[in-house]
C-alpha cells in the first residue's frame, strides 16, 4: 500500500488548520481518495464562506468523501488509514479512483 498526501508537495501548509486530497493505493491496484481536513480548518472554512457567501453564507460545509483529523501529518494520515482499512470501512471514507478521474483532476500518479 502506498499513500499520497496532497500537503507534501506545497511549499508550506499549516498542520493545525488545512485541507488536503490524499489518495491510497491498494495492493491489488486500486486507488481512493478522501479529502482530509482538520477540525480547525472547519471553522477557518465556514469563517471564510460566512465572507464570501458560499453554502449558504456559511450556514454548511460539502465535502466529499470527509475525514477529520486533529492535523495534517503524514504518521497522523498513515494511522488513519490504517484504522479505516482495519475497521473495513475503506468505501464509506473514500470514493474509488479511476484513471478518468484522475485525469480530470489533474492527477498524474
Amino acid at each position: 500500500m502506498t499513500i499520497w498526501c496532497e500537503f507534501e508537495v506545497w511549499p508550506n501548509w499549516d498542520p493545525l488548520d488545512d485541507n488536503s486530497d490524499v489518495i491510497v493505493t491498494l495492493e491489488d491496484g486500486s486507488r481512493w481518495g478522501a479529502t482530509f481536513v482538520t477540525y480547525r480548518n472547519v471553522e477557518t472554512l465556514v469563517a471564510k464562506n460566512r465572507q464570501t457567501g458560499e453554502c449558504l453564507s456559511g450556514r454548511y460545509l460539502d465535502i466529499s468523501h470527509l475525514v477529520l483529523v486533529e492535523a495534517l501529518t503524514r504518521p497522523l494520515i498513515e494511522a488513519v488509514v490504517e484504522d479505516i482499512l482495519q475497521a473495513e470501512t475503506l468505501e464509506p471514507c473514500f470514493a474509488r479512483l479511476t484513471d478518468a478521474v484522475d485525469k480530470e483532476a489533474g492527477l498524474h500518479l
